[in-house]
């Protein structure tokens, strides 16, 4: 899938994620990190890939990937796996908890935040051709559905005129039907 798709998916999955927990408790300022962070969780993975959209977002980015990139073994490896997963989810936590010490922020939220992003950029790729070896070392690739035939080439014609579009349809679709929790959200951000 293509960044602004991987950014509407981590959008939708936040809003899934949203509906099905508890509302909880935060400042605006934790709101607006843990938001942040979901876009950078849906672009996340694809840190093994030095055209990603999340190397454009800081000064150095081209020249750093390309190490990164190699290191991590190139594009839909290591970053697209379950090991990955577990990886990131450790790192990030680790790197947000020492940060909490300094802002004033709830950063188990924004790792939560970050985390369902991560996770909905595998699941978006998981229906491209390529697939993701999720089982990495072991470079099987995993795609839904099994044969690869029935899956979509990133960046087509499935993409962007039934999966974008069916997305965004989606996300309309749940702040709709659930607007009182929306509006809940809001209010209690105001506290």
């Amino acid at each position: 899938m293509i960044g602004r798709t991987h950014d509407l998916a981590a959008l939708t999955a936040l809003n899934i994620a949203f509906l099905i927990l508890p509302l909880m408790q935060m400042s605006l300022a934790t709101a607006a990190t843990a938001f942040f962070a979901n876009f950078i969780g849906g672009l996340f993975p694809d840190i093994d890939q030095p055209t990603s959209d999340l190397w454009d977002n800081f000064r150095g980015g081209e020249l750093i990937s390309k190490y990164v990139c190699k290191l991590l073994g190139g594009h839909r490896n290591f970053s697209h796996s379950i090991v990955g997963v577990i990886a990131i989810g450790a790192v990030s936590a680790f790197t947000l908890q020492k940060l909490s010490t300094i802002v004033l922020i709830d950063m188990q939220i924004v790792w939560l935040c970050f985390m369902i992003g991560v996770l909905s950029h595998i699941l978006a790729d998981m229906p491209t051709k390529e697939g993701v070896p999720l089982f990495w070392p072991i470079m099987f690739k995993v795609g839904i559905p099994p044969f690869r035939f029935m899956r979509i080439r990133s960046g087509f014609f499935v993409e962007k005129l039934i999966v974008f579009p069916g997305l965004l349809a989606l996300n309309a679709y749940l702040i709709y039907a659930n607007y009182g929790k929306y509006i809940d959200l809001v209010h209690s951000l105001r506290k």
